[in-house]
């Protein structure tokens, strides 16, 4: 289905692992070309290597938020950079006034930070949203879909950033009674391979350094998604999903342990434990308990429909889960992480990054 045909779309903070990998696959144009792609952020140094990582590979329509032209060698979508923060309300008023199609992919990610500083994960992962909703209301613009992008840990959270981004869900959700003509979704998914930021690079270079390889505690499991895969995920919500409804992949889990005995192979290294970071969780679950009742199977996904009774819709068949959908319980054999590892191109140190392709990572 070509969702984005001739659309605008704005991907706030764009410049990220998922905004990267998202801004190519429009540019690929596989589901659908569209009218412009506008990545909105707030670090103009990321921009600017985005900007001329394209510029140097060539052929993209480029524009700078003024509208001057760059350069047009073939028809493709024009590609627009726009300096501005989700938390700025007016910067948002902005970038959103041609929008059809906004995906909030601007956050606060990172766990511990999150609970050291937790109101600034409040600015971000919640005005941050309620500014794009704020927008929309106050400007009467006339944007088609809002997908909020979501994590595992918004799901029975124990940290500030899970409970940031499960009140994101929810301002969203209640979003659809205000604006109707609106449809505000979200998608919700675990650790990402090639996101920036966390583990595998981390025990690239402790390996490579001679060890130890640091685990905070062996028990611990983690869902597991390509970052092809998240993008998937994006697009299934926008042609499949109703209003306030949470697309949830459907996806393996593995021990960090696992993950780190693969990297590791027969080089020797030995192994330490360091404990538990603040707010971190040995298990992540995707779909809670409460949840389960209200979720339905979309073909490679769980959608779970909204609680609001307003925005409550039929459902033929029976809920998909009679459980928690919970990364402990569907875990993969030591040889099947070594093998998606494999198959991801990560049992290896990373030797280059190329637009919209970021070292393969884990959140």
């Amino acid at each position: 289905m070509k969702v984005f045909e001739n659309k605008t779309v704005v991907i706030t903070g764009g410049t990220g692992s998922l905004g990267k990998v998202l801004t190519e696959r429009l540019l690929n144009q596989t589901a659908g070309r569209p009218k412009k792609i506008i990545i909105f952020s707030r670090d103009e140094a990321k921009q600017q290597a985005l900007r001329t990582a394209y510029r140097e590979r060539g052929g993209e329509r480029e524009q700078t938020a003024r509208g001057s032209e760059l350069m047009d060698k073939r028809p493709e979508p024009q590609l627009e950079f726009c300096i501005g923060d989700v938390r700025d309300y007016h910067a948002v008023c902005s970038v959103l006034a041609k929008a059809d199609i906004v995906v909030n992919a601007a956050a606060l990610k990172q766990v511990p930070s999150c609970e050291y500083f937790p109101f600034e994960a409040v600015q971000t992962n919640i005005i941050g949203a309620e500014n794009i909703i704020r927008a929309i209301r106050e400007n009467d613009l006339k944007v088609e879909t809002v997908v909020g992008v979501s994590t595992d840990k918004a799901c029975k959270p124990v940290n500030a950033m899970g409970i940031s981004k499960a009140m994101q869900e929810r301002i969203f959700m209640a979003a659809n009674l205000v604006l109707p003509a609106t449809r505000f979704v979200c998608v919700r998914y675990g650790n990402v391979l090639a996101s920036r930021g966390s583990v595998i690079p981390l025990f690239h270079a402790q390996i490579s350094r001679g060890g130890p390889v640091t685990l905070t505690t062996p028990e611990m499991t983690r869902f597991l998604l390509p970052l092809t895969s998240a993008v998937d995920t994006i697009e299934a919500v926008i042609a499949q999903g109703r209003r306030g409804e949470i697309f949830v992949p459907v996806i393996p889990s593995a021990r960090i342990a696992d993950v780190a005995q693969a990297l590791i192979g027969d080089k020797g290294i030995s192994v330490a434990v360091t404990g538990i970071r603040p707010g971190e969780k040995i298990h992540e679950i995707l779909v809670s308990e409460e949840e389960a009742s209200r979720t339905y199977q979309r073909g490679d996904y769980y959608a779970i429909t909204p609680m609001l009774p307003e925005l409550g819709t039929e459902e033929l068949g029976s809920p998909a889960l009679g459980k928690e959908y919970s990364s402990k319980d569907y875990l993969m054999t030591p040889e099947e992480t070594r093998e998606l590892l494999r198959k991801h191109g990560l049992l290896g140190p990373p030797t280059s990054i190329n637009p919209g392709q970021e070292s393969e990572m884990l959140r």
